[in-house]
């Protein structure tokens, strides 16, 4: 055994993108990175001018402070999602409100680029579920013993049964004909 430690000689790089990995892995990385991508370009193109040779092209409408807003919200829920992902699914579900609304507002969505992103954020949001955690060896090991094998003596380990359960079919009930002697009416009617 080498008296100098494994994880003493790795690379900075190695070590933040691991550390990365497992901050991604505990939180809807990919529902707040899409709905912060859906919110740029419902922002910036009422604000936007695009130049062709000498002709300016102005895409601004009388909503561009409406489409900044939901931008800027649509950034603000992904980034939610990010740090504060206890939330996700009023985040997932605000962020697909957003982007419908975007629509009618925002240049048809941001030329349905910002919609389909945000839209898609959301719903990864809403579906996201935290992961459970894998049991180390040494607790899988501690879990399946008991009083009685914890030096009280030897227990012999339980017999594993493999065979395919048969259900039983449930047979139809008899028709009775006793019960119904007045022809199946109610003694009120």
């Amino acid at each position: 055994m080498s008296p100098e430690s494994t994880g003493q000689n790795e690379h900075y790089l190695r070590v933040f993108r691991r550390g990365f990995r497992t901050w991604r892995g505990d939180r809807p990385f990919w529902a707040g990175l899409f709905t912060m991508v859906g919110g740029l370009p419902i922002a910036y193109f009422p604000y936007a001018n695009m130049h062709l040779g000498n002709v300016t092209l102005a895409m601004s409408t009388t909503a561009g402070a409406g489409s900044l807003i939901i931008g800027v919200l649509l950034i603000t829920l992904g980034l939610t999602m990010w740090f504060h992902h206890i939330v996700r699914v009023f985040a997932g579900v605000a962020a697909i409100l957003l982007a419908l609304i975007s629509i009618p507002v925002a240049n048809i969505g941001g030329f349905l680029i910002g919609f389909l992103f945000a839209l898609l954020g959301g719903a990864l949001s809403i579906s996201w579920a935290p992961g459970e955690p894998k049991p180390d060896a040494a607790d899988a090991g501690a879990e399946g013993r008991t009083s009685q094998d914890a030096g009280f003596g030897k227990q012999e380990p339980e017999p594993e049964f493999h065979s395919t359960a048969v259900v039983p079919q449930q047979q139809p009930e008899q028709y009775d004909t006793t019960v119904e002697v007045d022809g199946g009416g109610h003694r009120a009617g």
